[in-house]
């Protein structure tokens, strides 16, 4: 298969996984935040701890709008910042526990989404996704 092909089939499965994403954690977000802030939120679950720049990067916000929600997001008690013993110049971001007990939830609803799509999957089918989406991790996504 030539390279175009295959970016031709890395960009429809990448728009089907945003699709996918959307789908399945709709509705998901608690009303006591925003949009962004939930993003953030699930980035930092998965991530942390991050730096201020990585989420700001990530999130394809600039850093001085990172930082304000960020603030925000801390105000409510949901993240902090932890400074490195290392360089104390540098800050951490990580979710606090009531930030852990909220995406906890939201995460726990998006596991319950995710199963009724691939309750109907073989043993043999299951081991074939699970090895596909170990692949894609390692040569795409890494």
């Amino acid at each position: 298969m030539d390279n175009n092909a295959m970016f031709q089939k890395f960009v429809a499965f990448t728009t089907a996984v945003h699709q996918t994403t959307n789908e399945i954690s709709q509705d998901i977000r608690p009303k006591s935040i925003t949009p962004v802030q939930y993003k953030i939120l699930e980035y930092i679950s998965v991530s942390q701890p991050v730096t201020l720049s990585k989420i700001s990067d990530c999130m394809l916000m600039s850093m001085p709008n990172t930082s304000r929600e960020l603030k925000k997001l801390t105000d409510k008690e949901l993240c902090e910042k932890v400074t490195d013993e290392e360089d104390r110049r540098k800050q951490f971001i990580r979710l606090s526990a009531k930030g852990e007990a909220m995406m906890g939830e939201a995460f726990g609803f998006i596991a319950a989404r995710f199963a009724q799509r691939i309750e109907k999957e073989s043993e043999e089918e299951m081991q074939e996704l699970a090895h596909a989406l170990e692949l894609l991790h390692r040569k795409v996504f890494y």
